[in-house]
């Protein structure tokens, strides 16, 4: 029987998400409510995020703060995360998840679909971290979570423009974390594997998905949205103190 980790220090912790009202991101904002954390999120799954406060909050867990919020749309986060910090205090952890894995060929990729790209995958990532900053660089101390995807490491093909962005986290992690290691704040990359999620089940696990990760994963188990969060709140928490500037992969031995 599995037997996870329970983190003291998340107790009270504010925590911003992005994308958490689905899939992975779902999981990270029920995983920290578990620890006792204050958790705001944005999505533009309004039904799925308001479902999920709902669940969270009937279960006697800290109800989370959703706000819908279209984050290729800085101005409108930015605003959004001023709002969600005024409610309940400056972040203390920022985990930016929200992407879109939308599949792609070279061939047929306009400017305005790169924009459009880039400006999910990649561009709010380095917006959310400015803005929590200066919230940061009051209390000292902070954790911010990158989410990339073993994707690019695998050379997987049929989406050039999510590999690039997904690539470039790791790049915007360390561009980071010794500016903001000055002032007490740890920026870390997670780099899940092929998640279970119900996204992925519907579109694309069949029986080649199914052969390709039995091949390829060194463990035989499923990847869940579990083991991506557990990683997660290792590196939010005090447990992960010394731990910044690095890439964590989450993929049963993929790459």
């Amino acid at each position: 029987m599995t037997q996870l980790a329970h983190y003291v220090s998340l107790k009270g912790r504010t925590v911003f998400i992005t994308g958490g009202g689905t899939g992975i991101g779902e999981e990270l904002v029920t995983a920290f409510a578990h620890q006792g954390a204050k958790v705001a999120f944005v999505d533009i799954a309004k039904d799925a995020s308001e479902a999920l406060c709902n669940k969270l909050a009937a279960a006697g867990l800290p109800a989370p703060l959703f706000r819908y919020c279209d984050i290729t749309d800085i101005p409108a986060l930015q605003k959004t995360m001023v709002e969600l910090a005024a409610e309940i205090g400056d972040f203390d952890v920022l985990v930016n998840n929200a992407a879109n894995d939308q599949r792609h060929q070279t061939e047929e990729v306009s400017v305005e679909y790169w924009n459009e790209r880039i400006a999910i995958n990649q561009r709010p990532m380095f917006f959310t971290c400015q803005s929590v900053l200066p919230g940061m660089k009051k209390k000292g101390a902070g954790s911010i979570i990158n989410v990339s995807s073993i994707s690019w490491h695998i050379k997987g093909a049929g989406y050039p423009v999510y590999a690039t962005a997904k690539a470039a986290v790791v790049g915007l992690t360390r561009g980071l974390a010794r500016e903001f290691g000055a002032h007490g704040i740890r920026v870390n990359t997670v780099s899940p594997g092929w998640v279970m999620t119900q996204r992925q089940i519907d579109l694309w696990v069949d029986e080649a998905g199914e052969q390709e990760i039995k091949r390829n994963q060194c463990l035989p188990s499923k990847l869940m949205p579990a083991h991506i969060a557990s990683m997660v709140l290792f590196l939010a928490a005090d447990d992960g103190a010394m731990c910044t500037a690095q890439e964590f992969i989450v993929d049963g031995g993929w790459v």
